[in-house]
């Protein structure tokens, strides 16, 4: 009902209140989402007269006694009541009457809402009427979907920095960390870039043993592992491990939550730790690479990296596979260009007040590739065209900030559907 209130989803010609009094409203006021009435500076005319003042909303007329606001003070200002069931009448603390107004709404509103909100998460509640909307009105909503992911992301980057005291190495190294967790070990992988700092293992980077040591101890991934084993590299880890730790007071991070089931073996903890450590022995010069790049391509060259040693032919601490050096696909560095590269530059860019530098992480966005997974199929298949990624991470925030939590009324899309049904 407040939401109908809010944004004048009613229907005009049923505007009367219960004893008969014309309503035309001027301004439904601001919502107010504190104590008090539903609505703050309302103006209201009932019957040719101007009422300013504030608007209280309740399923029941009845409600407002049972809430006790017949002896506050803070509605004595309510000029109006809205309600579903007119079952009684309110008065103020002085005993004036009320002026109350049924909610008029389309009859079949509320079950429509229902059904929309209802509808089973694995699909999606507006496929039938989404892809009849105006293009232009689609773009214009995509367009803030892809900005308000990004800035999202920026956010999270400015508190890393806020954090390292403008530290841009550190922040880069925890931004990529995090982002080789390709969402199912993101929230583990933060945890052990912000437990190792990079400037530790940078003291060391000239050793590929020592730089994996530090990671894979850190990460708890070498606890009771060389119990037994008769691999002579998983023990040299354990040893230098044992070594490093005790001289920088390092200790392993409590139940960091890795996850092994249902997962590709590329994509496994231990192949990305070893691709971060790779990073970090090469000179962890991916910030700069990033901040310098002109397009795609140089971006790719930022990411690349190759694994070598024990590395280039094995998963995790196991027998030997049929592995590539390479350590991530060309899809895992487009991925990486847009959840690390993309949100570095524009933070960057909005850290110096170099607008040309936010432009040109959109202009990436926009030309590179849409991603391709569950969510941008589902909405493809209601008829929504993914261009490119600009596009696709827009997608993904109206399913992960819209879609599943079930806010319909604050999506744009839910709403002009649920506006359009409200009317005759």
């Amino acid at each position: 009902m407040q939401y109908v209130w809010q944004h004048r989803l009613w229907l005009q010609r049923d505007m009367v209140t219960v004893d008969g009094r014309r309503v035309e409203v001027i301004d439904q006021g601001r919502l107010n989402v504190d104590s008090g009435p539903d609505f703050f500076n309302a103006k209201v005319r009932i019957d040719g007269e101007m009422w300013a003042g504030n608007v209280e909303i309740h399923v029941r007329a009845s409600d407002w006694r049972r809430h006790g606001h017949d002896s506050d003070r803070a509605y004595d200002t309510v000029v109006l009541h809205v309600v579903g069931m007119d079952d009684a009448e309110v008065r103020r603390r002085d005993g004036s009457v009320i002026p109350q107004l049924l909610m008029p709404c389309a009859s079949d509103f509320s079950e429509r809402y229902a059904r929309m909100v209802g509808n089973p998460l694995s699909e999606l509640a507006c496929a039938a009427d989404v892809g009849s909307l105006p293009g232009v009105f689609l773009d214009d909503w995509l367009s803030a979907l892809s900005f308000e992911r990004l800035y999202g992301k920026v956010d999270r980057i400015m508190g890393l920095l806020e954090r390292f005291n403008g530290s841009w190495a550190e922040v880069v190294y925890v931004t990529l960390a995090r982002a080789l967790g390709f969402g199912v070990n993101s929230e583990p992988f933060e945890r052990l870039a912000l437990g190792l700092p990079v400037r530790v293992m940078m003291k060391h980077r000239d050793s590929l043993l020592s730089v994996e040591s530090m990671l894979f101890g850190q990460a708890g991934l070498l606890e009771g592992v060389a119990a037994g084993s008769d691999d002579g590299y998983v023990r040299r880890l354990v040893d230098e491990y044992r070594f490093l730790s005790n001289k920088f007071g390092l200790r392993p991070c409590a139940d960091m939550g890795w996850k092994f089931s249902r997962m590709r073996p590329q994509n496994l903890p231990h192949r990305r730790i070893a691709a971060l450590a790779a990073y970090v022995h090469s000179g962890f010069d991916v910030g700069h690479a990033v901040f310098e790049a002109s397009d795609e391509e140089e971006l790719r060259r930022a990411f690349s990296v190759e694994l070598t040693g024990y590395w280039a032919s094995r998963y995790s601490f196991a027998s030997p596979s049929a592995c590539t050096p390479s350590a991530l696909g060309r899809g895992s560095v487009s991925l990486l260009i847009i959840n690390v590269a993309v949100p570095l530059i524009y933070a960057r860019g909005l850290w110096e007040g170099d607008t040309v530098m936010q432009d040109r992480a959109v202009d990436i966005l926009m030309g590179l590739r849409p991603e391709r997974n569950s969510i941008v199929g589902l909405f493809e298949s209601a008829g929504i065209r993914c261009r490119d990624a600009f596009t696709s991470q827009a997608l993904i925030q109206l399913r992960r900030g819209y879609c599943e939590p079930r806010k319909c009324l604050y999506c744009r899309i839910g709403h002009r559907l649920l506006a359009m049904k409200a009317r005759p």
